[in-house]
């Protein structure tokens, strides 16, 4: 965009932090002082029936406020950061159309990189579904992992050898993650997002995030989050879907089974949710596009009044 007023007419306002850092309170006030809807960056909101251990927006805040991008799938339904970022920069295309500002609201990184700047093969990994493609290489032999990769990726299984384990397994994770082939990241044919991007996370200081996040997991666990996994388990979903291998959820898997007693479970998805937090904030620290508010210093108003300020002062 060339001019002042067409920057600002093509932005979108992205909140950003780790869990439990408060991101839906804020987003939900953001939403009517701005005029907005939520673009949801959760890559488990995503799915059917995993609401209390994904700390989903209530029926009643949806209602208040639309949100896009929470259950659109169903557990056992692959959904990827490439086609989250392709179909999400289309919602924000539309509602900009209409004079809505797009709240992007979120704490996954590669949703968020993939929204705004593309996926690039070299910067994608994660090492549990790499780890899921080395158990698969191992168990089920190379010819069952170059076979797979043929149906997703032909041009790259034609140019990789049965034997070369790195190579397929890192083509299979990139391709999980991605919905995209890597032989088409080779080509350059992702680009960054025509919009512009306000980066705002929100911060607090580890132990009050800590005490948050130790909050939210008791509050899941008298929500009813061990008979939401049974629930689950009903449907026949399981452990084997990548949707389910996250925290909150292993964990109460593991102690259905009885590998854990109540105690041990809700100790384990405290450590591990701290441990996420951990990996998100190392994340975001990175980015040098994020201006970052302190929850700790502010109150809720003067917090949605600082986002206010930043967001008509940008660009």
């Amino acid at each position: 965009m060339n001019s002042t007023k067409d920057s600002k007419e093509n932005r979108a306002l992205l909140l950003v932090g780790p869990t439990a850092v408060g991101k839906t309170e804020l987003s939900l006030e953001l939403a009517k002082r701005l005029t907005g809807e939520v673009v949801s960056a959760d890559s488990r909101q995503v799915y059917r029936g995993l609401d209390i251990g994904t700390a989903k927006p209530t029926v009643d805040e949806r209602a208040r406020v639309k949100h896009h991008f929470i259950d659109i799938r169903d557990p056992d339904q692959e959904y990827s950061a490439g086609e989250y970022g392709r179909e999400a920069r289309h919602c924000i295309a539309g509602l900009l159309e209409c004079g809505k500002t797009p709240l992007v609201v979120g704490g996954s990184g590669f949703y968020l990189r993939a929204l705004v700047d593309g996926l690039f093969a070299p910067r994608v990994s994660d090492a549990a579904i790499k780890e899921k493609w080395r158990c698969f290489y191992r168990e089920q032999g190379e010819q069952a992992a170059h076979q797979r990769l043929a149906e997703v990726d032909p041009k790259t299984a034609a140019r990789l050898h049965p034997n070369d384990m790195q190579r397929v397994v890192r083509a299979l994770e990139v391709y999980e993650i991605t919905g995209v082939p890597i032989s088409r990241f080779r080509s350059g044919t992702e680009t960054p997002a025509e919009f512009q991007a306000v980066w705002i996370g929100l911060w607090r200081d580890r132990e009050s995030l800590y005490r948050r996040i130790e909050m939210r997991v008791d509050w899941m666990i008298d929500e009813g989050l061990v008979g939401e996994v049974e629930r689950l388990q009903k449907k026949g979903y399981d452990l084997e879907l990548n949707a389910l291998r996250t925290v909150g959820y292993q964990e109460v898997f593991s102690h259905l089974s009885g590998v854990c007693d109540d105690r041990q479970m809700v100790a384990e998805i405290k450590k591990n949710s701290r441990r996420y937090a951990k990996r998100q904030i190392t994340w975001f620290k990175r980015d040098s596009r994020i201006r970052w508010l302190d929850l700790d210093c502010l109150t809720s108003s003067e917090a949605i009044d600082a986002v206010v300020k930043i967001w008509h002062t940008a660009f």
